[in-house]
């Protein structure tokens, strides 16, 4: 600890020199430049030789202060461990000549500069102190560290910002990993269990025929076993497409789409108008929206008919579902529609990042609009 506070306060004296130097000569010529011209240049060359001098030490002074904090975060991370985040880029920061001015953090970074000279000799000279007092060693070694969190990483709003990105990020990420694992289950269902499903029902019923002729009791329980094995093949079917339709990967959200609609028990009319795709784990979630939504309104909305719209505006992937049934559907409601039915629908959006909105007056017609962020 000693001999590393140590270090740490020699690595900050020469930054703190360096900094203090360069920072000092730039603030010098900028000065001097500045004066001549208000005390007024000779001939109009020197005027514009001090001109062009006060602009570049304008331009370059606050890049040259990034800069050293760049430094100076370079050698907080390597004597001491500690990684302090660059400040993000104000909304001012884009214009090139004034922009970095206009940035706040600008200013506290000139401020730990100045300070960090300051610090810099206080820190070599307490160094030939550390050995007879452990203690200071450590006092000081936080206080640099506070000082160059406060000073020279993002402020407490940007931090709270990245944190919010870095948690956005994750979640996409999380989204695109279930996504892809629950097609790999698909993929292994369908290949696998589905396949000796399908060999063992087929190979029940030609036993079915064979042994038709056989007492009653060999009768009924082959043709259980073959019931049994077309029950369970379609509940696997059923579950697989509930996992991860292969339709969706194979031929896109529109033949996937049409799947759903022509396998609902009232009509269904379609309407798709997406000329880009989003991303795979979006799509996947308009899927099981309209699949859940339709569900549904089969179960609960006593509807004689629906229709579904998909449609992408720029960035935003909008699903709208829409039926002509009894109405009154709401979150929480008492009916059946919570849980996995409208929660469960809003659950989805949600993981991407999306919003979903229920309109659905007494006596209908009820719409549930979904709105997906495309590249979620």
């Amino acid at each position: 600890m000693i001999w590393r506070a140590t270090k740490n306060a020699l690595a900050g004296l020469l930054a703190g020199l360096a900094g203090g130097l360069l920072l000092g000569a730039l603030a010098v010529i900028g000065w001097a430049a500045i004066i001549s011209l208000v005390e007024g240049a000779g001939n109009w060359e020197h005027v514009g030789l001090y001109v062009v001098v006060s602009v570049l030490v304008f331009v370059l002074l606050p890049w040259v202060v990034q800069g050293l904090a760049q430094l100076q975060r370079s050698r907080i991370r390597a004597m001491l461990g500690t990684d302090i985040p660059a400040p993000a880029r104000s909304a001012g920061a884009g214009r090139w000549l004034a922009g970095p001015w206009l940035d706040g953090r600008t200013w506290c970074q000139l401020g730990y500069h100045v300070l960090a000279v300051v610090t810099g000799f206080a820190g070599a000279l307490l160094a030939v102190l550390f050995p007879v007092v452990p203690g200071l060693a450590r006092r000081f070694t936080r206080a640099d560290e506070g000082l160059a969190r406060a000073l020279l990483g993002p402020s407490r709003g940007e931090a709270l910002a990245l944190r919010v990105e870095s948690l956005a990020r994750s979640r996409a990420d999380l989204v695109d990993a279930a996504d892809a694992e629950r097609r790999r289950i698909e993929r292994d269902l369908h290949d696998g269990a589905q396949q000796r499903l399908v060999s063992l029902a087929m190979n029940l019923g030609m036993a079915r025929e064979r042994f038709d002729g056989e007492s009653e009791p060999v009768r009924t329980a082959i043709a259980a076993a073959h019931d049994e094995a077309v029950l369970a093949l379609t509940e696997l079917r059923e579950f697989i497409r509930g996992l991860h339709p292969a339709v969706l990967s194979d031929r896109g959200l529109v033949a996937a789409l049409s799947g759903l609609a022509a396998r609902a028990p009232l009509p269904v009319r379609l309407q798709v108008d997406v000329p880009r795709p989003a991303s795979a784990a979006v799509e996947a979630v308009a899927y099981f929206i309209v699949s859940e939504a339709l569900a549904n309104v089969t179960k609960h909305a006593q509807a004689s008919q629906a229709e579904v719209a998909v449609t992408r505006a720029g960035d935003v992937l909008r699903v709208a579902v829409t039926d002509n049934g009894r109405g009154g559907a709401a979150f929480g409601a008492s009916d059946g529609l919570d849980g996995t039915g409208l929660r469960g629908l809003a659950q989805r959006a949600a993981a991407v990042d999306g919003t979903l909105s229920i309109d659905s007056p007494r006596g209908g017609p009820t719409v549930i609009t979904a709105e997906l962020p495309c590249e979620s």
